[in-house]
Order: C-alpha cells, then sequence, then structure tokens
C-alpha cells in the first residue's frame, strides 16, 4: 500500500486538545469534525480548510499525547489526510488511529523533511521517498496485524471481514 502526499509539519508534543479541540466533541459527523482538525494547534487553525485529499502529516516526538479521545484520529482522517508521520505516538493515540483505519508511521528523521514537500509512502516496507528532495529515508512499518486492521478501513470492518 502506498500514499502520496504534500507534508504538513508540525512540531514535538501535539496534544489532542490541539487535534480535535474539546469544543467540537458533540459532533458525531466524520466529515464536520474534520473541519476542525489541527484547529487548536498556533498558526495552523485554518488548517482543514486548506489541507488536499491525501496530504500528509509529519510531526515531532509524542504526538497525539493528552486525552484518550478517539476523535483525534478520526477528525485527521476526516479531513482528508492520508496518514500522520512522526518522530514518536503517544500510546492511546497510536491505537485509536490504528483501531479507525488512520494510517501511521514512526520515523526518527522526520526533521529532513519541510513544509510542503512531496511525499510518496510504502506502508508495508516504511520507505518514505522525498520526491522533492531525491531523498529516501527509513521509517518504523507497523505490524502485520495493525497494517491488515488499517488496510481493512479499522478494526470493525477488520474483525466483520474474519466472521463466518
Amino acid at each position: 500500500m502506498k500514499l502520496k502526499g504534500r507534508a504538513w509539519k508540525f512540531g514535538d508534543n501535539i496534544d489532542t486538545d490541539q487535534i480535535f479541540p474539546g469544543a467540537y466533541l458533540t459532533l458525531t459527523d466524520v466529515e464536520e469534525m474534520g473541519k476542525h482538525a489541527m484547529e487548536g494547534v498556533p498558526g495552523r487553525e485554518d488548517f482543514a480548510k486548506k489541507v488536499n485529499k491525501g496530504d500528509i502529516i509529519v510531526a515531532g516526538k509524542n504526538f497525539g499525547c493528552g486525552s484518550s479521545r478517539e476523535q483525534a484520529p478520526i477528525a485527521i482522517k476526516g479531513c482528508g489526510v492520508s496518514m500522520v508521520i512522526a518522530k514518536s505516538f503517544a500510546r492511546i493515540f497510536y491505537r485509536n488511529a490504528v483501531n479507525i483505519g488512520l494510517p501511521i508511521m514512526e520515523c526518527a528523521d522526520v526533521d529532513k523533511i519541510e513544509d510542503g514537500d512531496v511525499l510518496e509512502v510504502d506502508l508495508e516496507s516504511g520507505e518514505i521517498k522525498v520526491v522533492s528532495k531525491d531523498l529516501i529515508l527509513k521509517g518504523s512499518p507497523v505490524t502485520s496485524l495493525e497494517f491488515e486492521i488499517m488496510k481493512a478501513g479499522g478494526l470493525i470492518p477488520y474483525l466483520k471481514s474474519k466472521e463466518g
């Protein structure tokens, strides 16, 4: 499974309140939630209006820290982001992303990626090609089970595919 999109850079410790502010927790429609993705990040309040379908969030350490709100990865997926690459993820965010089918990958070299770079990512091998720089980085691919869950669109669709 390969994804291609423009990079949107974020720093360290982007928490779930920044990803999906608490004022919108009553929303349940994924597209409506997506309109508020990353709205709590200073300087990126208009992210959801500017992001294009397939774009990729690239972040530093501890992405998705804070509360356990599942709405954070749902909002990211709802605004059209194809995946998140970060130096590291908060454990609960990581699990929630897998469970809702949002592709994620850890990469120690995200500092080599700049805002606006075009990326091609092979989710199975962990290869991240920075097309605009002719640079190849190595990310840590998810486990085979996590990959199957993400490929199915999340945990519920994955489990339903195994019934019978």
